[in-house]
């Protein structure tokens, strides 16, 4: 985060980007600090540590990290929605229209082999038992071709390594950014390193306490 860059600002910024409510955004960081992990939406908070007057945060959706941020304790002690009262800067509305632009959703019907950027929402039917495959990078991941439907159709994504253990069966779940090829004569969709893959099954986020392994 820049330093000219107040922390309402950026988190006000990840609200946006990552389309979660700022106050429960905000809630979520509180109860990360109390309990060391929360969650909100498609983001998982973890307490990292904290200074005398900081509480170090690392946020992160899909195992991914997205941010590293310290925030002052005074700022988790405000009543006024702190990162609210920022979602209408220019940064963020440019953001916001942004993703109006790119974000009109498909459906199964409509992918054709070669697309791109494609955001799509389905839900999860079968997730057969990850295979370990030999990549053409000469190093070993674990593979599996997910079954995924929507009032329109059925389709295979492919999962890599840890996007195996993100969804489960039953699952409703949005991909964006996604792409789809064809394998062996069937078309395939894809992820990528680039793309995106989240629950939606909570309408709003639950903040709840996420126990340490």
């Amino acid at each position: 985060m820049r330093s000219k860059t107040s922390t309402s600002e950026y988190l006000a910024f990840l609200s946006a980007k990552y389309e979660v409510d700022p106050d429960k955004l905000f809630y979520a960081l509180i109860l990360a600090e109390e309990s060391g992990k929360s969650q909100c939406g498609s983001l998982s908070i973890e307490r990292r540590g904290e200074t005398l007057d900081k509480v170090m945060f690392l946020i992160l959706t899909n195992l991914k990290v997205v941010a590293q941020l310290s925030v002052f304790k005074d700022f988790l002690m405000k009543k006024d929605h702190p990162i609210r009262g920022f979602m209408r800067t220019e940064k963020i509305l440019r953001l916001l229209a942004k993703k109006a632009r790119q974000s009109k959703v498909l459906t199964i019907k409509d992918l054709r082999n070669g697309m791109t950027q494609i955001c799509l929402k389905a839900k999860v039917l079968e997730i057969p038992k990850p295979s370990l495959v030999y990549t053409r990078y000469g190093n070993y991941a674990s593979v599996a071709n997910a079954l995924i439907s929507d009032e329109t159709g059925t389709i295979s994504l492919c999962l890599w390594n840890e996007q195996t253990q993100c969804i489960s069966v039953g699952d409703n779940i949005q991909i964006e950014n996604g792409r789809v090829s064809t394998f062996r004569g069937q078309r395939q969709l894809n992820i990528g390193t680039k793309g995106l893959l989240s629950i939606f099954s909570e309408p709003s986020c639950q903040l709840r306490p996420m126990i340490n392994s």
